[in-house]
């Protein structure tokens, strides 16, 4: 029989961009995951558009826990 672990559910705070990209996409590459999640972000309009209602700024190396709820709400939780 073989143990059954309990996956935490996912905590709104503020993370890394690559933090974050990695927690959706952790068989790709750093690099390649960071880009997914951006190419994701991108073509979600009604996203970005909250997200441009939260001051989101796309230079800032983490998202606040704001748009990291923003992005949970319109790409589903990761994991």
């Amino acid at each position: 029989m073989t143990p059954e672990y309990e996956i935490p559910p996912f905590r709104i705070r503020e993370y890394g961009k690559t933090e974050l990209a990695v927690l959706y996409s952790p068989h790709l590459r750093t690099v390649t995951a960071v880009k997914k999640l951006r190419r994701w972000i991108r073509g979600n309009r009604p996203l970005m558009a909250a997200l441009a209602e939260a001051d989101y700024n796309p230079r800032r190396l983490s998202y606040t826990p704001r748009e990291v709820e923003l992005i949970v709400r319109h790409l589903g939780a990761p994991g």
